[in-house]
């Protein structure tokens, strides 16, 4: 008697990542390196081939230069985001505090300057999307004055009204509310909600900044989200307002991609990829270092 047979599993399908670039030597090697990490790579060179690309691939993230003939990244951005939530690592070829500051308020999830090392890039794609399609953090709906947060639906309302939030603006949010009256240092969000144990400060003050334009009523004034100058930020709730939720769920904040940075470090061994090439040994692969100014 024969036994039935019994199919091979099928492999998961590779996750879709398409890659904006000009530059074809940056493209073939970052390309190159995903491809080698599974995932499923398309390349474009310019603004508007990328946008018809992305509504036609449908990725589960794009690795967009900010630099771009025809259309440049940061509209780009704009005009990809307009189809759904995408997951976006923008490239810069400057170190220029206003580039990654203009990226990130465009919505972009993290950003790489180059010269970079492209197995940084991979620990920094597969970071954002872990992030992305992570489980959610237990415990209930978190609320606070006019906003509620539901951490299984990954949702969020003012007053009654969604809130369009980016990933790590949800993740910053729910932070805050869990940890209502509390200061909370630059270093500390990056590290229990970034996952990085560095990088660059202002990364966190763009980000508050973006999230109270979403949540105050005068983002200018804000009265819900404080700087404490010299420190770093405290939620504080509105008179009356409950806030916070299941006090287990803190330490879960920082989702799983918690040893990321770590990792991204690791990158220094592989090949740096600029703007004009590659060279051997990137020294930048770290991240990018610096201070981030009050918000």
């Amino acid at each position: 008697m024969t036994s039935p047979h019994v199919p091979a599993a099928q492999p998961p399908p590779r996750r879709r990542v398409l890659v904006v670039d000009d530059d074809p030597t940056v493209a073939e090697v970052v390309a190159s390196y995903l491809d080698r990490a599974g995932f499923a790579v398309e390349r474009v060179a310019d603004g508007p081939s990328a946008v018809a690309r992305a509504a036609a691939f449908r990725p589960d993230l794009v690795v967009l230069d900010l630099m771009l003939p025809g259309m440049d990244g940061l509209e780009v951005c704009r005009r990809i985001r307009e189809g759904g939530p995408v997951p976006v690592v923008m490239l810069t070829a400057r170190g220029d505090e206003d580039d990654r500051i203009l990226g990130l308020e465009v919505g972009a999830d993290d950003y790489v300057t180059k010269p970079f090392s492209p197995r940084e890039l991979v620990l920094r794609v597969e970071s954002v999307l872990r992030r992305a399609g992570s489980a959610p953090a237990p415990g209930p709906w978190l609320r606070s004055g006019p906003l509620a947060l539901d951490p299984a639906a990954r949702r969020a309302t003012r007053d009654g009204t969604e809130l369009p939030l980016t990933i790590r603006e949800f993740d910053l949010l729910a932070f805050f509310l869990r940890q209502p009256g509390r200061v909370l240092g630059r270093e500390e969000l990056m590290r229990r909600v970034w996952g990085w144990e560095f990088g660059d400060l202002s990364t966190v003050t763009v980000h508050v900044r973006r999230l109270r334009e979403k949540i105050e009523d005068d983002p200018a004034r804000p009265r819900l989200i404080s700087t404490v100058w010299g420190v770093g930020y405290r939620f504080d709730p509105p008179e009356g307002a409950s806030s916070g939720g299941d006090g287990a769920a803190e330490d879960d904040a920082a989702g799983p991609d918690g040893g990321a940075a770590g990792g991204a470090g690791g990158g220094s061994g592989g090949t740096a990829t600029g703007a004009g090439g590659t060279a051997a040994g990137a020294g930048s692969a770290r991240g990018p270092e610096g201070g981030g100014s009050g918000a």
